[in-house]
């Protein structure tokens, strides 16, 4: 049994989803040695020892495409798919060391040219999901350069670099923002407290293909094994995309106020907002920063402010939060990406 949950651990998934994935594995193994079998029957008259010799070759060229194929019935593609990708690349050497530099605040990255395969954003969220649904529909529409284009106005982006939210994370059950997944069509995850603190649902991630995470209204501090795992330029996997290694390119949150100040455990929502006010700020705004093992500690992207009026009350000046997060949220996401 220890072994069992040891690999529920490492893949990051329950019971019944662990149950599957071994049946899986069964099933694929099954067909793939009778695929063998029978093509090896047609070659040879009799199994002598060139039968033998050329039947675990054939069976180990014909076992990833029979997994593959079961894992369509069995619903765990998207696991076959990362796993499969990730040991490939390992067994074949494929790929280096990326580096992603960190961004200073208010700057970017300079330009980069296009990519045809996406970067795949995972969003964590804890409530309603406002910033997560602004995320993925200023994505949805093509970013940047489209709103721009549609509206007449504003500035273009400095990368052709697609972004695609793949997944949804989420630790409450019934959080708005697991519908919003649900009407946008993209995949959730659902977390325990627990296994998140030892695992950080890596194995999960990188199934996903997840290369990037996006922390908006997620109120979990986020494990070290996490950080450590998703640390620019760490590999996620021995394969190329585009012609470069495939890395995690980072975590990044998105605080409601401007750190240094109104941050660290317990800050978040309405008490920061109440902190600001009762201290007699003439401004707040947001910070987007990376994130390490501290609570909002980790270097400094990007921050907006607004004013604040002696009429504001902690729900006006969240109001005004709201807007500047919407506003400047995704753009900053997809300026890092360049």
């Amino acid at each position: 049994m220890k072994g069992i949950q040891k690999l529920q651990n490492k893949w990051g998934v329950g019971p019944g989803q662990f149950w599957l994935i071994i049946l899986t594995f069964a099933l694929g193994g099954s067909l793939s040695g009778r695929l063998c079998s029978k093509i090896l029957n047609l070659l040879f008259l009799e199994k002598n020892w060139a039968f033998w010799l050329v039947y675990p070759l054939i069976l180990t060229i014909l076992w990833p495409f029979s997994v593959i194929f079961v894992s369509f019935f069995t619903g765990q593609f998207r696991f076959f798919k990362g796993y499969l990708g990730r040991v490939g690349g390992r067994l074949l050497g494929l790929g280096g060391e990326g580096k992603v530099g960190v961004t200073a605040v208010g700057a970017f990255a300079a330009p980069s040219t296009a990519s045809a395969a996406p970067v795949h954003i995972a969003i964590f969220a804890s409530g309603a999901g406002s910033n997560a649904r602004k995320i993925i529909e200023y994505f949805e529409e093509g970013g940047a350069r489209a709103n721009a284009g549609s509206k007449g106005s504003g500035t273009l982006s400095t990368t052709a670099v697609p972004i695609k939210v793949s997944l949804i994370v989420s630790n409450v059950p019934g959080a708005g923002v697991l519908e919003i997944a649900k009407e946008k069509g993209i995949p959730t995850l659902m977390i325990k407290k627990d296994k998140f603190a030892a695992t950080g649902y890596v194995e999960s991630l990188h199934n996903a293909e997840i290369q990037f995470i996006v922390l908006a209204g997620f109120l979990w501090k986020v494990p070290e094994v996490l950080v450590r795992a998703y640390q620019p330029g760490m590999k996620i996997d021995g394969s190329n995309i585009n012609g470069e290694a495939n890395v995690s390119k980072g975590i990044i949150n998105i605080h409601p106020a401007l750190l240094p100040k109104y941050g660290g455990k317990g800050m978040y929502g309405s008490r920061v907002h109440e902190a600001v006010i009762a201290a007699g700020e003439k401004e707040s705004g947001i910070t987007i920063h990376w994130v390490n093992e501290h609570y909002d500690e980790g270097g400094i992207i990007y921050q907006a402010t607004c004013a604040i009026t002696p009429s504001d009350t902690p729900e006006t000046l969240a109001n005004k939060i709201h807007a500047l997060e919407h506003a400047h949220f995704a753009p900053t996401i997809e300026r890092v990406l360049s």
